[in-house]
C-alpha cells in the first residue's frame, strides 16, 4: 500500500469502490431529492469506507471534505480512470453529497499592500530545499536561524494561513529572507510575507503541488528562482520575487507519472524524483498491468531542458504474454517509484535515491532499494536492495484482485528521503522503512550494510514514513506504526529514537501518548509519520493526531507541546482547520517553526491550515508546553 507517498487529490481512495462495482452502470434513478448521490454511494462505497479498507477515508471525515477536491479525484486525480463511467452529473451528485455542499465556495487570500516589499535573504537560505540541504539531514543550527530551547517559554503562534477549498496541507514551506514560499492542493502557489502571512504573489501550477519547494540563485540571474514539480510530473521555474513563471518542463511521458518527491537543486541542475499513481489504477480489473518505472530526471535549472532521465528498473516493460482474469493484458517488470528527494554526495559525483515496490511479479531487484546515480550521467553506479520480493497494487485489495502480483506485498517502502552524514572517520548513508528498520550504509563500498537497527512494527503507514533528522551526534528516528487492518503482527512502537549515527545504538526512545478525543477516533492516530527536523538541541515533530512536539536531544524529554487539532481564524478572515500533521513535516527558519496541519488520506483527519510561530523571548528554561 502506498503511503509514504502519493495520493493524489482526496485522500485518494475515495471512490475505489465505485470502481470495483462497475459504478458507470449502476442506474442513477433513485440519486435525486433531497440528497443527490445519497444511495449511490450508500449501495456502492460504504462499506469501503467504514474503516474496513485500508486508506480508503473513513466516514467520519467526509464533511470535513470539499465538492471541489472530490471533483477532482475523479477528474484529474489518481481515481479519473476508475470514474470514467460516470457522467459529469453523476460526479457531481455524489461529490456534493459526501461534502454536504451544492456548490464549491472559493474565497481570496490577503493580499500584501503596496508598502509591504517582498524581501528576500542574499545568497541561499539556511533551509533551501525539502531536506535542508543536499544532504537530507533536516537540521537547522540556532546560528543560522534555528530555535534552540532558550526560546521555548515565549514561542507563540504568530499566524495562521487557509489553503483555499483543500482538504490537505502537504506542501513543505521554504523560507527565503522574509518570505514563506509554499504550494497548495489547488495548485496555487503562494509567496507570504513571514511577518504577517499577506501574499505577495501567487502563481497558478495548473495541478495540486504536493512536494516541498526549492530555491537557487542561478549566473547571470539577480533574483532567486523558486522550483517545484506538480501533481501532473511538470516541473515549474518561477521568479522568486515576482512569482513570473520563467519555464515549464514536461519530465514524464507515462500518464500516471507524477512528482511527490522534491527536486533537489545542485551545481546549476535540477534532480527530479518521479513517482506514479499507477498503483491505484492498477485496481481497474480492466487495466492492462502494469508499465510504470521510477526513475530520476536531470534538468539544466535555467532553461528546463532534460539533461538526463535514468529508471531504476533497467528493462522496458513487456507484455508476459498472460492475461488476467478479466482478460487484460500483463506487462512485467513494473514499479518501484521514486518517492523522495535525492541525496547529493558532491564528493564522489553521486546522487541516492530510495525506491518503493515492485507493481508486479516477480519484484524488480531495484524495487524496495537505494540507488546511486552518476550525478553527470544518470547511470547507475550501484544497488542496495533491503527488501527482495515486495510486489503490490492495489489490486490486491479490491478491483477482484486481478492486477495483484503473486507476492501480494507488503509494500514496505523506502518512502524517506536518505540522510549522508559525515563522522570522523567515514561518511554513512543513513536509511529508513516503512517495515521500521533503520539502516547505515557505506557510501564508499557500494551501499554495503554498516548497521541495521528495527526500531517498529512497521506497515502500510510505517515505520519510518516521510523523514528522518540527524544532527552531528545523533540520528533521531521518528516511528509511526499506525494501525491499519492488514499490518504486521507485534506490538507497535510509535514515538521519536535517537541512535547513535556510528553504531546504530539506541540512545533514547520516547513513545507518543495516545491524546486523540473520543470524537475523532479512529481518524485519529498519535504515531510520527511525518518528517521531522533538528537543531542542536531539539528536535522537531508532528503527529497524526494533530500534535505538535519539540523534545530534547539529549534525554528524548518533551519540552513544548501544541494542539493543531483546532480551528484558527487566519489572516484572511476565514476560519481553518487544523487536522493529522502528514508528509512534510515542522520546518525551522529565520527563528520561525513553520508546520502545516491537516492531511486528508485513508482514515487521516483533513485540515487546511499553515501554521507559523515565533519566539517572543530568549530566556527561559524551555520547560513549558504550548496551549
Amino acid at each position: 500500500m502506498k503511503l509514504p507517498q502519493p495520493f493524489s487529490i482526496l485522500g485518494s481512495l475515495l471512490l475505489f469502490s465505485l470502481a470495483s462495482h462497475s459504478l458507470g452502470a449502476v442506474d442513477s434513478g433513485d440519486n435525486s431529492g433531497a440528497a443527490p448521490g445519497k444511495h449511490l454511494f450508500e449501495a456502492q462505497c460504504l462499506h469501503c469506507h467504514n474503516g474496513s479498507v485500508p486508506k480508503a477515508p473513513h466516514a467520519i471525515s467526509f464533511n470535513m471534505m470539499s465538492t471541489h477536491s472530490i471533483l477532482s479525484a475523479m477528474n484529474e486525480g489518481v481515481m479519473r480512470q476508475q470514474a470514467a463511467g460516470l457522467t459529469g452529473d453523476q460526479r457531481l451528485q455524489v461529490a456534493q453529497f459526501l461534502s454536504g455542499a451544492s456548490e464549491t465556495v472559493a474565497y481570496a487570500v490577503l493580499a500584501c499592500d503596496d508598502d509591504t516589499p517582498i524581501s528576500l535573504a542574499n545568497g541561499t537560505p539556511a533551509w533551501s530545499s525539502w531536506g535542508g540541504d543536499v544532504v537530507n539531514s533536516r537540521f537547522q543550527s540556532a546560528e543560522r536561524g534555528g530555535i534552540s530551547q532558550g526560546h521555548l517559554d515565549g514561542l507563540r503562534l504568530k499566524w495562521a494561513f487557509a489553503y483555499p477549498g483543500a482538504t490537505r496541507a502537504r506542501s513543505q514551506p521554504l523560507v527565503h529572507g522574509s518570505t514563506v514560499f509554499v504550494g497548495s492542493q489547488q495548485g496555487t502557489v503562494y509567496a507570504l510575507d513571514l511577518n504577517t502571512g499577506c501574499a505577495q504573489w501567487q502563481y497558478e501550477a495548473g495541478a495540486e503541488v504536493r512536494n516541498g519547494l526549492a530555491v537557487a540563485t542561478l549566473p547571470g540571474r539577480e533574483d532567486p528562482v523558486v522550483f517545484f514539480g506538480d501533481f501532473e510530473a511538470r516541473v515549474h521555474a518561477v521568479s522568486a520575487r515576482t512569482g513570473k513563471a520563467l519555464w515549464r518542463s514536461e519530465v514524464a511521458t507515462h500518464p500516471d507519472a507524477t512528482l511527490t518527491g522534491s527536486v533537489k537543486y545542485h551545481g546549476g541542475r535540477l534532480y527530479v524524483p518521479i513517482s506514479s499513481s499507477e498503483w491505484a489504477t492498477a485496481a481497474d480489473p480492466g487495466y492492462a498491468c502494469c508499465t510504470f518505472r521510477g526513475s530520476v530526471t536531470s534538468l539544466d535549472a535555467s532553461s528546463g531542458r532534460i539533461i538526463w532521465n535514468s529508471f531504476v528498473i533497467p528493462m522496458d516493460p513487456a507484455d508476459t504474454g498472460d492475461e488476467n482474469p478479466a482478460g487484460a493484458k500483463r506487462f512485467a517488470p513494473a514499479g518501484a517509484p521514486v518517492w523522495n528527494s535525492p541525496t547529493i554526495d558532491a564528493a564522489r559525483g553521486l546522487l541516492y535515491v530510495g525506491t518503493g515496490e515492485a507493481y508486479t511479479s516477480p519484484a524488480s531487484q531495484s524495487s524496495d532499494a537505494v540507488i546511486a546515480m552518476e550525478l553527470e550521467s544518470g547511470a547507475i553506479a550501484w544497488t542496495r536492495q533491503l527488501l527482495a520480493g515486495d510486489a503490490w497494487n492495489m489490486a490486491c485489495f479490491i478491483g477482484g484482485g486481478g492486477n495483484c502480483p503473486e507476492e501480494n506485498g507488503p509494500d514496505l517502502d523506502i518512502g524517506a528521503s536518505t540522510i549522508l552524514w559525515q563522522g570522523k572517520e567515514r561518511d554513512l548513508l543513513f536509511v529508513g522503512q516503512k517495515s521500521g528498520d533503520v539502516y547505515a550504509l557505506d557510501p564508499s563500498a557500494e551501499g554495503a550494510i554498516v548497521w541495521h537497527q528495527k526500531l517498529g512494527r512497521g506497515g502500510f503507514a510505517g515505520g519510518v514514513h516521510w523523514g528522518m533528522s540527524a544532527n552531528a551526534s545523533s540520528l533521531f528516528v521518528p516511528i509511526a506504526d499506525t494501525y491499519f487492518p492488514g499490518v504486521p503482527e507485534g506490538d507497535p512502537f510509535p514515538g521519536l529514537h535517537s541512535l547513535d549515527p556510528e553504531s546504530g545504538a539506541v540512545k533514547w526512545y520516547t513513545p507518543v501518548v495516545d491524546q486523540c478525543p473520543d470524537a475523532e477516533k479512529p481518524a485519529c492516530d498519535p504515531g510520527l509519520s511525518a518528517a521531522i527536523s533538528s537543531s542542536e538541541d531539539l528536535v522537531f515533530a508532528g503527529g497524526y493526531d494533530g500534535l505538535i512536539h519539540i523534545y530534547d536531544v539529549n534525554s528524548g524529554r518533551v519540552l513544548w507541546q501544541f494542539n493543531s487539532l483546532a480551528d484558527f481564524k487566519t489572516v484572511s478572515g476565514e476560519v481553518a482547520r487544523g487536522g493529522a500533521i502528514e508528509s512534510d513535516g515542522p520546518v525551522v527558519a529565520e527563528g520561525h517553526l513553520l508546520v502545516n496541519s491537516g492531511y486528508q488520506f485513508g482514515a487521516r483527519l483533513p485540515g487546511n491550515v499553515l501554521l507559523v510561530f515565533e519566539s517572543d523571548t530568549e530566556s527561559g528554561t524551555g520547560d513549558s508546553a504550548g496551549e
